[in-house]
């Protein structure tokens, strides 16, 4: 039997809480129905026995505090909401005691943004991590040395598990069960939760929001003009002309504070403009393409596909129902 431990942090989210607890629990009854015998024992364990979450909203009575476990096989990071510092610093009482029980071999699963907990400890340093999309400039700010990935909705490195953002938790746990119990048991856990098991990027759900915390006032400068001429054939040295600097020495600064190139920034607002127009607009994908300043367009197809893994009709068709009911 594998023991895991469902840590109740502090301003941690109680449904994922309470959804970890219930898909590993009922696993066990899928084992018990095929005549097996119960696979996980699932704890929640807080640094007291009454434990605060959601920002105050609930109070989780726990199994045991932290104190009282001396082995586990898996630990589970929780979802947190507020501000991630805060957070971190409110669970501090938590981090020496997930590092330890790492050391001691028990695997660790953080769900997406329990991923800024668990850098703290220091055990994500020079490992993969996947993180809610929205967080993720915030998240290399805090933890440069963290190799953060935003293609995959999943990270499996040395016994330590990360996902996505929001519910991409549920495919973590999916994934989880797989590797501990095999692909049938994963499937039908997927079949009676009715979670899609084929989720593999988080790509489709991503808001490009460029990275504008730096006080750069020429790469804002630049973010700007782009941001508000992307119907344009935009070129790298006309933005360089305008920040009145060398394009070498402008493409090295604007790609170390925005973590994309000056190319990238101007693809990613154009695919960005072409999404909210799939969404709500009435032109043809062609018209669309066009009017961002494409005049390729299968180039622009792979462009868009790679940004949001996503032909543009398949994009349509899953966010513009009105389209859809058209058959268009």
């Amino acid at each position: 039997m594998k023991h895991v431990t469902i840590l109740a942090l502090e301003d941690a989210t109680i449904n994922c809480i309470d959804s970890c607890y219930q898909i590993l629990t009922r696993v066990n009854d899928f084992l018990r129905y095929q005549g097996k015998a119960p696979f996980y024992k699932v704890e929640i364990a807080g640094s007291e026995k009454n434990t605060s979450v959601s920002k105050g909203l609930y109070s989780i009575h726990t199994d045991l505090t932290i104190d009282q476990i001396t082995h586990t096989d898996m630990i589970v990071i929780p979802i947190t909401c507020g501000q991630f510092p805060k957070t971190v610093q409110l669970n501090e009482k938590f981090r020496g005691w997930v590092s330890s029980r790492y050391k001691q071999g028990a695997e660790v699963a953080s769900l997406c943004v329990g991923s800024f907990f668990l850098a703290s400890t220091g055990l994500l340093d020079k490992k993969r991590c996947a993180v809610h999309w929205a967080a993720k400039n915030e998240f290399q700010e805090m933890y440069p040395d963290v190799k953060l990935v935003d293609d995959h909705l999943i990270t499996d490195e040395e016994g330590i598990y990360t996902c996505g953002g929001a519910y991409s938790y549920l495919n973590l746990l999916l994934y989880i069960i797989e590797k501990h119990l095999g692909r049938e048991m994963s499937v039908l856990a997927s079949k009676m939760f009715e979670i899609d098991i084929d989720r593999k990027s988080q790509n489709q759900f991503v808001i490009f929001l460029g990275q504008k915390s730096h006080n750069d006032d020429n790469v804002l400068e630049a973010q700007n003009f782009i941001e508000h001429n992307y119907e344009k054939k935009l070129t790298v040295e006309e933005i360089c002309s305008k920040a009145g600097m060398g394009r070498r020495t402008f493409e090295r600064k604007f790609k170390k504070l925005t973590g994309n190139s000056v190319v990238e920034y101007i693809q990613r607002v154009k695919v960005e403009a072409v999404k909210k127009q799939l969404e709500h607009g009435r032109k043809t994908i062609n018209e669309i393409v066009y009017e961002v300043g494409y005049n390729d367009i299968n180039a622009f197809r792979t462009l868009f596909k790679r940004c949001t893994g996503l032909s543009p009709v398949d994009y349509r068709k899953k966010y513009c129902p009105a389209r859809k009911e058209e058959g268009q």
